[in-house]
């Protein structure tokens, strides 16, 4: 029995990064699909949601039956806590792709990023990867102090999103209000996307050490 609940306890880690694994791969889908005007890696996208959203709905089940059957304390029930937390973000992280996706499929056979934003919106694309590959990486290693790192990572796409308004709102922009207003939603996806693995970094933190974020003070 006991062999059986360390089993299923494994399984809620091992689900989170096939899910961080889905969301960078839907992701760079998405970005593909905008930039090159990609029916097929839109609806790929789109399509695929759906294995995210089972993931989800499984390690849902999953806790919930621990919390049932077992009555976990302490650190067994962080980690069920906090991997419901952090599924709940990751699967958002696929709908953001999924709105970006949708954006590309509207617009097609027309790109929906005019040519003085497609470097940024490129660039935006790469962070995101990186951003949520990252969280795949501390959820493996359970590594709080790599986790941390993710701050300042999302503070980069950050940089971006504000790079990207400016430039759309500068003088001589002439792109019209369509292409204004998906490139605006555009830069607020990849934005949500990125602060979404900052908030399973924040989780891992919490499942590993107890402390929120703010608290925890990485060793010297």
């Amino acid at each position: 029995m006991r062999d059986t609940y360390h089993d299923d306890l494994d399984s809620l880690s091992e689900r989170l990064v096939e899910m961080t694994r889905l969301a960078r791969h839907a992701v760079a889908r998405a970005t593909t699909a905008l930039l090159d005007s990609d029916l097929n890696a839109a609806q790929e996208v789109i399509s695929g949601d759906e294995e995210l959203n089972r993931l989800d709905q499984e390690i849902e089940d999953t806790a919930f039956s621990l919390m049932a059957r077992q009555q976990p304390v302490a650190s067994d029930l962080r980690t069920i806590i906090t991997s419901l937390a952090m599924r709940g973000d990751l699967e958002r992280m696929g709908d953001h792709a999924v709105h970006l996706a949708k954006i590309a499929r509207r617009r097609h056979p027309d790109s929906a990023i005019p040519k003085p934003v497609r470097s940024i919106v490129l660039e935006m694309g790469h962070q995101a990867e990186l951003l949520v590959t990252k969280a795949g990486e501390v959820i493996v290693e359970r590594d709080p102090d790599t986790a941390l790192e993710l701050d300042e990572d999302d503070d980069k796409m950050d940089r971006l999103r504000r790079k990207l308004l400016q430039r759309i709102l500068a003088p001589g922009w002439e792109y019209g209000v369509e292409a204004t207003m998906d490139v605006t939603l555009v830069g607020r996806f990849y934005e949500r996307f990125g602060d979404h693995a900052v908030h399973v970094a924040d989780n891992l933190v919490y499942m590993v050490t107890g402390e929120k974020r703010e608290d925890y003070e990485p060793e010297a």
